[in-house]
C-alpha cells in the first residue's frame, strides 16, 4: 500500500457521519482492514471537500488543481508490523475535475468518477450535490449549527472531532492494490452542521445496505485547513 505527497488547501470540508451494524461492513471492506467500532457500530460517511491547489508535493503552487470532491468513507482498521492502525477505507471518490478523474490511481490515490456538481454556499447554509458518469448520485443540504446533534452516538462534539482526526489516513482500491492517502492538518478544527436533507445512491444499494441499516449520526465542518 502506498501513500504519495500531495499538498494544497481544504477550502471547505463537510463529513456526514452515519452508523451501521458492523457485520454489514464486515461483507464489504476487504482485508487487511476491519470496522473501526465506537460503542458497537460500525462508522461510515461521506465527505465532500473542495480542493485548491492540490499538487504533488514539491510540484509548484500554479500547477495544482482545484475541484469539488465527494469520497464515501468506512473507519477502519489495520495492523501493520505488528501494530494497531486507524483509518478510512474509500471505495468510492467523485470529483468535478477531469484532470483529477484521469489522474487518479496515477499521481492522486484511487480511482475518481467525474461528475457534474451543483454547490450553493451563502450565510452558513450548504447545499452539495453531484450525479456522476455511471449514475451515481448525492446530496445534502445543511446549515451551521450552535450545538452539536445531542442524539449522536459520540455524545460531544469533542469525541466525534478525536474519532475523526485519528482517522487521517485514507486508502482506495487501485487493481490489486491500495492507494493511500493522509491528510495532516495543522489547524484542525470542526464545527456542528445540521443536515435538513441527505441522500446518497451508494448507501440506498440495497445489494450492500439493507434498508435502515444506514442510520445519520452527525455532520461536521471544516473550512480553510492547510495538508
Amino acid at each position: 500500500m502506498k501513500i504519495p505527497t500531495v499538498e494544497g488547501i481544504i477550502e471547505r470540508r463537510i463529513l456526514v457521519n452515519f452508523t451501521v451494524d458492523p457485520g454489514i461492513i464486515g461483507k464489504i471492506i476487504p482485508p487487511p482492514f476491519s470496522p473501526k467500532i465506537y460503542k458497537g457500530k460500525a462508522i461510515v460517511g461521506i465527505c465532500l471537500i473542495r480542493l485548491k491547489h492540490m499538487r504533488p508535493k514539491g510540484f509548484p503552487y500554479f500547477t495544482g488543481i482545484s475541484s469539488e470532491n465527494g469520497a464515501h468513507r468506512i473507519a477502519v482498521e489495520w495492523t501493520d508490523n505488528a501494530v494497531l492502525k486507524e483509518g478510512v477505507f474509500i471505495p468510492r471518490r467523485d470529483t468535478s475535475s477531469r484532470i483529477n478523474s484521469f489522474a487518479g490511481g496515477r499521481l492522486f490515490p484511487g480511482r475518481h468518477f467525474y461528475a457534474q456538481y451543483d454547490v450553493k454556499e451563502s450565510n452558513g447554509n450548504f447545499h452539495v450535490a453531484f450525479k456522476s458518469e455511471d449514475g451515481t448520485s448525492l446530496s445534502i443540504d445543511a446549515k451551521q449549527a450552535k450545538a452539536f446533534n445531542t442524539d449522536s452516538i459520540f455524545g460531544s462534539l469533542e469525541n466525534a472531532s478525536a474519532f475523526f482526526q485519528g482517522g487521517d489516513t485514507g486508502y482506495s482500491p487501485n487493481g490489486d492494490q491500495y492507494d493511500g492517502l493522509q491528510l495532516k492538518t495543522l489547524n484542525w478544527k470542526v464545527e456542528p452542521l445540521q443536515v435538513s436533507a441527505v441522500q446518497s445512491s451508494y448507501f440506498e444499494n440495497r445489494n450492500n445496505f439493507p434498508e435502515g441499516a444506514v442510520q445519520f449520526d452527525n455532520a461536521l465542518l471544516m473550512t480553510r485547513v492547510k495538508y
